[in-house]
């Protein structure tokens, strides 16, 4: 999926604001580097840069790549696949936040991320567990179905058990990791699902029709008000894994 970054950094900038709460748990040293996993259009790899030496962003989006480029030209940006990262033993800390649920091998991404960090390396994530936006998906699902599209299942949300086991087998030593509940409240009123779809199930949306398109939101927003419209906004039901290890 191609991602519409300026669609992202108008309707969905909650992602790096609530991202900001991982920053509390990188210490500030002028002689580490750290890399941003995923890093989007770039708002929390500028952030980073304050903490450390060196500061490296890369995601495999061209256009948020390019995005996160014409915003913060003094940062290094590249276009990068998580599972096959072009680094080894070259960073002190990788940060990463609403990105390993859209990777299918958390095994694999662990490797590579292991790969990359220095003895004694930090790693500080945070993305979907197991639950995040089931309403949300369930609906989407449901309303893809009975109009003739098959929807799979796009999204890797474990649990923290099935997670935390992967991480140990990897050979990281885990110092915190839990899963909390975050309902998101999204922007524009009730055009706020629909953006969130148009966004998140682009590649979906893109083989309707427009007319096809419409009734798939009409449908998921009657599946999915009375649990997520409070009366004013859309409240998603976000749910997220957080970690923070080292090796």
């Amino acid at each position: 999926m191609e991602w519409n970054s300026t669609l992202y950094n108008k309707k969905h900038d909650f992602v790096a604001e609530y991202g900001k709460g991982l920053l509390e748990f990188i210490p500030k040293n002028d002689e580490q580097s750290i890399l941003d996993l995923g890093c989007g259009t770039g708002t929390l790899t500028a952030q980073l840069a304050d903490l450390c030496g060196r500061i490296v962003g890369v995601d495999a989006s061209q256009s948020m790549i390019e995005k996160a480029k014409e915003e913060f030209g003094n940062i290094e940006f590249k276009v990068c696949d998580a599972l096959s990262l072009p680094f080894e033993k070259e960073f002190d800390v990788v940060f990463s936040n609403a990105v390993f649920h859209w990777i299918s091998s958390h095994d694999a991404l662990l490797k590579n991320i292991y790969k990359v960090l220095k003895q004694q390396g930090l790693l500080v994530c945070e993305f979907g567990a197991s639950g995040n936006i089931a309403t949300i998906e369930n609906a989407f699902a449901e309303a893809c179905n009975s109009l003739g599209y098959g929807y799979e299942a796009k999204f890797n949300f474990p649990e923290v058990e099935d997670f935390g086991k992967l991480l140990e087998d990897t050979g990281f030593v885990i110092d915190r990791i839990y899963a909390y509940d975050r309902p998101t409240a999204l922007k524009d009123g009730e055009q706020g699902l629909v953006n969130w779809m148009k966004q998140f199930f682009a590649s979906e949306l893109g083989v309707m029709p427009k007319h096809v398109q419409a009734m798939v939101f009409k449908k998921v927003d009657e599946l999915a008000r009375d649990t997520l419209w409070n009366g004013v906004e859309w409240v998603a039901d976000y749910r997220r894994l957080r970690v923070i290890a080292h090796i």
